[in-house]
């Protein structure tokens, strides 16, 4: 047997919990927020999203990032021995230039947005002195990367605070040099305040009272479901940005730190919510679920083979968040398609197809966050081309009321093309601990998943045998040859 019979029932009773938290959130309002006024920032996985969003997003976080104990775009390479090794400890250096030459790469392609981009936003980047998780070494690597796309004198780097792993505040938290659960540390320092004056210039003086917005948990659900991410989310919206078009930052905690783990510490205790209240600033505040790697966003692969793409699950979830929030307030009322779901993969191309919605004159179809279509789709069902082979790909759906207004945006589906001509698939058939130290799958929790598929195999152990299919690169399904 390939697994338990428990897994399954806690798997359905995890969706049963997630279910019922998305129904009990609001959908994320449209509030025509500016989209030229956009940026990011976070700490450790987070402070490594917000790279990655930066980068592959670059003409959606115009106003660029802060960084805290992050490192450079695409550090890991997909492999989580890189991860936690050359991007945490430093234990070996890291190939900046090499990625430098991704990241253009990338752009090239298309699959990042054009690194011109990245030359008009600012970054800002911290690390504490006393941070052994991620060492002060990858940060300056990370500094060192930036300079081949930001210039010099748009970038801040404060390096000489004696912080341990964590968000450092002026008035709240544990002791500035400690790393400890809730990995929030008082430090005398302001370090929200900094990040948003760095990114958005001379800010008005922050609210020390009572917040004049308000917090909203908002349905997660509606722009993806799993790929380690929770089912809601939070955002804070100051009471002017109900009738004015305001900024938008997304804030991105560490690992160990989504809601579950904290509570809402990092989301009312960071120091972001009084600035943001009078210097209208709406912030978005994503999270993950238990379900992901020690509650981490995806920097290294464990979700997806394009995680740091615009095609990344998570990547474009987010990406669709910030369209929604700098959207037409109220858009056009209709809801979001469901059933999304992917078929007839090639080489080349995905059928994407949905369920109809009552009222929509059309469709918009995304992928990874932008519309593929040129003209509305009237079916339920598009055929989109152009695609690589062996790659995963992550598609949305919007409906259009009769002037073609897009409504809310589905959840997301992903799938993946078929190798090339030239390519061809490899099947491999061994234990499943031997597939993890083959570099196939990986464990968690004493399970084991195939790479890229992310398909559960049974337990982990040298008894369980199981046949995985090489279907792209780094990406194995289930099956036989």
């Amino acid at each position: 047997m390939r697994s338990m019979n428990w897994k399954g029932f806690a798997a359905a009773a995890a969706l049963a919990v997630a279910a019922h938290a998305a129904t009990a959130a609001v959908p994320l309002p449209a509030l025509g927020a500016n989209p030229v006024e956009v940026s990011v920032s976070g700490l450790s996985a987070g402070g490594f999203m917000s790279v990655q969003l930066h980068v592959a997003y670059s003409a959606t976080f115009k106003r660029g990032a802060g960084v805290v104990a992050g490192g450079p775009f695409y550090c890991a390479e997909g492999s989580v021995t890189n991860a936690t090794g050359r991007c945490m400890t430093h234990s070996t250096s890291i190939p900046v230039s090499s990625l430098v030459s991704t990241t253009n790469s990338w752009s090239a392609s298309g699959a990042i947005d054009p690194v011109s981009n990245l030359s008009g936003s600012k970054v800002y980047l911290f690390s504490g002195t006393s941070d052994n998780t991620v060492k002060q070494a990858v940060m300056d690597d990370l500094k060192t990367y930036y300079q081949s796309f930001v210039p010099t004198a748009n970038t801040v780097y404060k390096n000489n605070i004696g912080a341990g792993h964590a968000m450092v505040t002026d008035d709240y938290g544990g002791a500035c040099s400690t790393t400890a659960a809730p990995y929030i540390n008082n430090c005398g320092f302001d370090l929200a305040g900094e990040i948003l004056s760095q990114l958005y210039g001379p800010l008005n003086p922050r609210n020390n009272g009572t917040l004049g917005g308000t917090f909203t948990e908002f349905n997660q659900s509606e722009f993806i479901t799993g790929h380690g991410m929770a089912a809601t989310g939070w955002i804070y919206v100051p009471q002017a940005c109900t009738t004015t078009s305001c900024r938008v930052h997304l804030v991105l905690h560490g690992c160990k730190q989504n809601y579950t783990d904290v509570g809402d510490q990092y989301v009312r205790k960071t120091g972001y919510n009084r600035w943001a209240d009078t210097n209208n600033i709406v912030l978005i505040y994503p999270q993950t679920s238990t379900a992901a790697t020690n509650s981490c966003w995806d920097w290294w692969g464990y979700d997806s083979v394009n995680y740091s793409k615009k095609s990344g699950p998570q990547m474009a979830a987010m990406k669709a968040m910030i369209d929604r929030v700098t959207g037409s307030a109220g858009g056009s009322g209709l809801p979001a398609p469901t059933g999304v779901g992917t078929s007839g993969a090639t080489s080349s191309s995905m059928v994407i197809g949905w369920a109809g919605v009552t009222g929509a004159s059309g469709y918009n179809v995304y992928r990874g966050g932008s519309k593929v279509n040129a003209s509305p789709v009237a079916a339920t069902s598009y055929t989109d081309t152009g695609l690589a082979a062996s790659t995963t790909y992550s598609w949305t759906v919007a409906a259009l009321d009769a002037s073609n207004v897009e409504g809310a945006m589905s959840a997301a589906a992903t799938g993946a093309t078929t190798a090339g001509s030239g390519g061809g698939e490899t099947c491999f058939t061994a234990s499943n601990y031997t597939h993890t130290v083959a570099g196939r799958a990986y464990a968690l929790w004493g399970l084991t998943y195939a790479y890229g598929s992310g398909q559960s195999m049974g337990l982990w152990n040298i008894y369980v045998t199981t046949t995985l299919k090489q279907t792209g690169p780094n990406y194995y399904v289930i099956g036989t040859c």
